[in-house]
């Protein structure tokens, strides 16, 4: 309990792992580079626009998320999506098809053709992989349901979530529940429904049925409201230059404010990206920044668009719509932010998000970027039948996005299990570690914050 503890970065996994800490009565600092809290969570707010540039909602999978909001009196700041953000649109042949919910729905729908529909029935018969571990997402996919569902749904979910390449993903480690339903069930289809029952015994939800969060005022009211909670404790402009070891724990030289100060700490937790932390902790192990280096950041664009609702022909009546590689087009994928949340523009108005770039598509990066911007625009406003120019535009580039848990990811794990171990007192986290979700960054902070207890 008089241990000193510094965390590293103020994104939402060392603010949430600071406010745990500091409810425990542990002595927190926070130090974050930036003069604002939140990582890759960034909202703003122009012309009566709201736009998150980061991630836009969340899913509330852990209890800890409602502890949070209640604790930080957020209640009335909490909005969930609407109804009709249940429904998603996948593309194919140029059609946005809604991607099948219920088994009525999947014998109805013309996503899949009827080949692939009648390979579903073989799945309980496939056998468990050999080396799961080294397995990508691709192969993963295509050997237990066949290709056309990898094309089709597994694709395009693999872009929404990591902007990722299922041909690099690995299964086990960018999807762990998928692949644990094929190791601890022998299947995916009766894994689906033994887990169900499982989990209703439990107090976490899949992803599957959680329910989608943001709050009124975008996604940067929940780091807000913890930097408020940590007050004096957070300290922004603080660039931590070098971390040497001392004989009392540890020694962290940073610019504050212009001015280099030493802050002395027993424990140091880095939540910052991982190539971040290669700069930190390199010279402490060579092979620790080897293995931080070595994951992949892709760069990724966002890009926000708003129109008048009249000039907009097609049914708003769902989430958006995400786009497989087969069918060739510009853009990964695109958010209706008007329509899953309130406050997002005027009644008049409808404001969306598309997603462009990403390890699926890294080279569409290195366009002109207004050129860019007119092809993108041309596919959107063709398939969401647009017309007219946007009432208001803006983007956001990620030069490093989204860390891809790529084949043999497992090997970065175990080296920072080893490395933690071989130097008790700094643990490394963030979304390089567990998750890359919100709600996963929140759930991990618990799991570090029982390091440091334990």
């Amino acid at each position: 309990m008089h241990k000193k503890i510094v965390v590293l970065g103020a994104g939402i996994s060392g603010l949430a792992t600071a406010y745990l800490l500091m409810q425990k009565g542990y002595d927190v600092t926070v130090l974050e580079k930036k003069s604002e809290v939140g990582g890759s969570i960034e909202t703003s707010y122009e012309n009566g626009f709201l736009f998150d540039h980061g991630p836009y909602s969340a899913l509330e999978t852990t209890p800890l998320i409602s502890k949070f909001v209640k604790e930080l009196n957020l209640q009335d700041q909490l909005v969930y999506a609407s109804k009709a953000a249940n429904k998603r649109y996948i593309l194919r042949s140029n059609t946005l098809h809604a991607l099948p919910m219920s088994p009525a729905a999947f014998l109805k729908t013309r996503l899949f053709s009827p080949k692939a529909k009648l390979r579903l029935f073989a799945e309980p018969f496939i056998g468990k992989s050999k080396d799961g571990y080294y397995q990508s997402l691709a192969e993963f996919v295509t050997r237990r349901l066949g290709r056309e569902f990898l094309d089709y749904a597994f694709n395009p979910l693999a872009a929404e979530i990591y902007a990722g390449n299922p041909e690099s993903l690995s299964v086990k480690s960018a999807f762990p529940k998928l692949y644990a339903l094929e190791e601890k069930y022998g299947g995916l289809i009766i894994g689906t429904f033994k887990s169900i029952k499982e989990r209703k015994q439990q107090a976490e939800k899949s992803k599957q049925s959680a329910k989608m969060f943001s709050f009124k005022d975008g996604m940067i009211v929940l780091p807000q409201a913890i930097a408020k909670y940590l007050d004096s404790n957070l300290f922004l402009q603080a660039d931590v230059k070098k971390v040497e070891r001392s004989d009392d724990g540890y020694t962290i030289n940073c610019v504050y404010k212009k001015e280099n100060i030493s802050i002395q700490a027993d424990i140091i937790i880095s939540t910052l990206p991982a190539f971040n932390a290669a700069d930190l902790f390199g010279d402490f192990d060579e092979g620790l920044k080897k293995h931080l280096l070595d994951i992949y950041y892709p760069s990724m664009l966002v890009q926000y668009l708003a129109y008048k609702k009249e000039n907009i022909k097609r049914s708003l009546d769902g989430f958006g719509f995400l786009v497989p590689s087969k069918e060739r087009k510009s853009l990964l994928g695109s958010v209706w932010n008007s329509v899953i949340f309130p406050n997002r523009s005027s009644e008049d108005t409808v404001s969306f998000t598309l997603f462009i770039g990403g390890a699926r598509d890294p080279e569409i990066l290195s366009l002109d970027k207004e050129l860019l911007f007119m092809k993108i625009r041309g596919e959107f406003e063709t398939l969401m039948q647009i017309s007219g120019e946007p009432v208001f535009s803006s983007y956001k580039f990620w030069p490093k996005a989204i860390p891809q848990y790529d084949i043999g990811y497992v090997e970065h794990g175990n080296y920072f299990d080893g490395f933690e171990k071989r130097f008790p007192g700094i643990i490394l986290s963030g979304n390089y570690r567990g998750g890359i979700s919100i709600s996963d960054c929140i759930k991990n902070s618990e799991l570090v914050m029982e390091k440091v207890i334990n």
